[in-house]
This record gives structure tokens, sequence and C-alpha cells, in this order.
């Protein structure tokens, strides 16, 4: 259903707000101390534990643009219930609880709450306590929202309710959620600039995929910033000069795999040998994870001028070498049985062995098989003739065809 401006079911800044706020949660992690750890809808919207069990529970408020925060915003009490509960909860003043209220809006001048603000500067002029300004404000309110906190609020003594307010801190003016991608690269200077966008996205990935077992209760324990500097140091390492990002590990192609019927060129060779349906699948998806590996790298500008085609000739080179010593007993009069365990043999070595070369790597730190596996299925695609082949008698078979077609 579409929206315009004023529509009063429209729900864009509500749906924002779920995004902001695994997004929000990782950015405040890279601006507090490592051992700070994370919950996310526990407590609050954000549950902040420090090294020494303090829980700060942070309400997020992603409002429209030019929004204030007043005395009686339903968005100030709403939270105030929930801190309400859990300071209760936890044995009222004697409680390990700060309160945060984070909001893109900006709180009135006018309002008691500028007195909360993270920033404020205390006056010693001040005619009234903030508890007395809260008072004072809930006797006004016409909701009766904000009447029903307002008496669960009242239901402290005196010394409670200024020990409540003391504990909560209100940052205004705060980032939107398209800012907070620029906010964190920023805290990112460990990675190379050029490289921040594409470790972002995926360091934010991850983060997200921690962020729903945390939800779906996959994992219970809280999420430190201690594991997003060991992520953010991971994957900066596969962005220095003797390494290359793996993104394609796990990634299988769209289309549904078909060993007996694709018509690949490099497929057809392994039929051509009497190689298994189930290990030409493995084929196929290291043939895919390769392809769209370099594709990546390509696309991110990692790859020096002729990396590719350098890489390509040792693969090849390697290749001819263990093929001369595997076909060198074979003559004209070998059987076909004969070829095929020949050719065999050498896909075997290809399969298998290969990626245990370091000298076949495209970069030393590069060690993801697939990349190795998936290059010699690639140079077994090269068409008109492929660069590799397994069988024997495979380049002649082929040449033959394409003459006769023609």
């Amino acid at each position: 259903m579409s929206t315009t401006p004023g529509d009063k079911f429209a729900a864009g800044e509500q749906g924002l707000g779920y995004i902001y706020q695994p997004r929000f949660a990782l950015l405040q992690l890279f601006q507090l101390p490592e051992a700070t750890s994370v919950l996310i809808e526990k407590d609050d919207d954000l549950d902040f534990i420090d090294a020494q069990g303090v829980k700060s529970l942070g309400s997020l408020k992603h409002k429209a643009e030019g929004e204030r925060v007043t005395d009686l915003s339903i968005d100030f009490w709403k939270s105030v219930r929930i801190w309400l509960s859990r300071y209760e909860r936890d044995g009222r003043a004697a409680a390990d609880l700060r309160f945060f209220l984070f909001t893109t809006a900006t709180v009135a001048t006018s309002s008691f709450l500028h007195r909360l603000l993270h920033n404020a500067v205390p006056k010693n002029d001040e005619e009234k306590t903030v508890p007395e300004l809260a008072r004072e404000a809930l006797a006004t309110t016409k909701s009766a929202l904000i009447k029903a906190i307002g008496l669960e609020y009242l239901k402290l003594n005196e010394n409670e309710q200024e020990d409540f307010l003391s504990r909560i801190v209100i940052f205004d003016a705060g980032p939107r959620i398209q800012e907070l991608p620029e906010l964190i690269k920023d805290r990112m200077r460990s990675v190379r600039r050029e490289h921040r966008e594409a470790v972002f996205e995926r360091l934010e990935g991850w983060w997200n995929e921690a962020i729903i077992n945390l939800l779906v209760g996959k994992r219970t324990e809280a999420l430190t910033g201690f594991e997003v500097s060991d992520k953010l140091a991971a994957l900066s390492e596969e962005y220095q000069t003797n390494n290359l990002p793996i993104t394609f590990r796990r990634q299988e192609p769209a289309a549904r795999i078909s060993a007996d019927t694709d018509p690949r060129l490099f497929v057809r060779q392994l039929r051509e040998i009497g190689v298994s349906s189930a290990r030409i699948r493995n084929a196929i998806l290291d043939y895919y994870r390769a392809f769209e590996q370099r594709s990546s790298w390509t696309r991110e500008n990692l790859l020096v001028s002729g990396e590719l085609d350098d890489y390509e000739d040792r693969l090849i080179d390697e290749w001819s070498r263990y093929r001369d010593v595997v076909f060198e007993e074979l003559d004209e009069t070998s059987a076909e049985d004969v070829l095929q365990k020949a050719g065999q043999e050498l896909y075997r070595w290809a399969d298998l062995e290969s990626g245990n070369i370091a000298s076949l790597r495209i970069r030393e730190k590069v060690t993801e098989p697939y990349v190795t596996r998936g290059g010699f299925h690639i140079l077994a695609n090269f068409g008109p003739l492929p660069k590799v082949w397994w069988h024997p008698r495979f380049l002649e078979r082929l040449n033959a065809a394409l003459g006769a077609k023609k």
C-alpha cells in the first residue's frame, strides 16, 4: 500500500526504526569500550552491559525530520514506562541500571527534558528540580496513556523519583539511519580507505546475521565489542596485498544444478572420463564460485593488471607438467578404459591435490580450494578449444567434431 505525507496509516518511520536498531547498535560498539556487550529487544530496544555488569537500557526513536521532544512527548513517557518496570524489578535505588534515550528529534529548550541531555550544563540557580518539573508536567497532561504512566512514576517516593530521573540521559538530534554507515566507516581507520565500503558491507552482513540469531534464540549470549573488533580485523586482513576476500564459500547458483544435462564444455569433459554425477555437481559449484569470485574481485578493483592471466598461466604450466607424467606411457593403441583412467588420474590431481600447492594460489594467503579447482574448470571451459583437458583424446575429438560441423 502506498502512503503519502500525513497518511495516518503510514509506517515509514516505524519501519525505519526496526532497521535502525542493529545499525545503531553497531555504531555504539565502535564508540564504547571493547568490553561492552549488547542485547537487542530484551529489557529495551538495546541493552548495553559494561565490564562491571552495569546495564544501560537504550530506547531508540527514529523520528521524522523536524520533530521536537517536549515535556509530554509520548515517546519519552513510553520509554519511562519500560524503565520504571525494570527499575522496580531490580530493587529501585539498588538497581545497577542507567536509561538512555537516543532520538533523531530535538529536545525543545523550553522542556524540562533539556536538563536531561547528555551535554546539559548544570546550573546552580535553577528554581525547581527535575522531579518537581516532571510532576508539574504530569499534572497537566490530558493523555490517558501518560496519566497511567505518571501514576506508576508517582508511586516512587521523592528520593526514588530523583534517583530514577538522575539515571536518564537523552541524546537528541542523533544521526539518521542513512548517516550511520559513514559514521561507522569513519571508525574503521585500520582499513585502507579504498576498501572500507566493501569491508563495511561484509561487516554489516555478519552483524545482521548475528542480530537475527539473537532475536530467534539461536544465540543467547550478548554480542561484544571484542567480537566486532575481531571480525573487522579478519575482514581487513583479506584486503591486504598478499590476500583477497573470499565471499562465495557457501554460495550456490540460482538455477538448479544438473550434472547429467549441463551442456558446458568443462562438464562434458568430466562426463567423458566417467566422473560420477556427485563429483560433477561439486565441480559445477567450484566453477560457479570461482567465476563469481573473480567477477567480484574485478568489480572491486582488487586485482592488479595482468594478475588473472599470470595466475592462469601458472595453472596451465603445472597442469601440463602433471599431464605429461600421467600420459607418458599412452600411445595410439591405448584402449578407451586406459585413456579414461589416465584422465581420471589427471583430474583427481586437479580436484584433490592442486589446492594444497602453494605456488598455485593466486596470492599467498588465498587458500580457499574452490579458487584453484574452479580455476581449472574455467580453463577447461574455454572455447572454442579448452586450455586444459582431462581425457587424453578429448582435444582431438573436439577438433574433429568442430570440423565436421563446419
